[in-house]
């Protein structure tokens, strides 16, 4: 064998560990069963959805805050707070 077939042979060889290290991969293993990949996107897109209303929530009742204080432009401080006390009403 030359030189170049034994560098050859090396990288094959790191390549194979490198390959069943990969495969040995919590997320690769998660998905090669369809009841794992579908319990891993399910739980994905729980997060997701909660996040996101968790997320809106935050925003809009910030912007709703904000608008309510501003005093100085009449039609949004008073726009702001009807709805504020729309939203604060039972």
């Amino acid at each position: 064998m030359s030189a170049e077939d034994d560098t050859l042979a090396a990288e094959i060889t790191r390549l194979r560990a490198e390959v069943a290290r990969l495969n040995a991969n919590r997320f690769v293993r998660l998905h090669r069963s369809l009841s794992g990949m579908f319990a891993v996107q399910f739980l994905r897109g729980l997060a997701f959805g909660l996040g996101s209303v968790v997320g809106a929530t935050i925003l809009v009742s910030l912007l709703v805050y904000t608008l309510s204080n501003i005093n100085f432009v009449p039609v949004i401080g008073g726009w702001g707070k009807e709805i504020a006390d729309i939203i604060r009403a039972p």
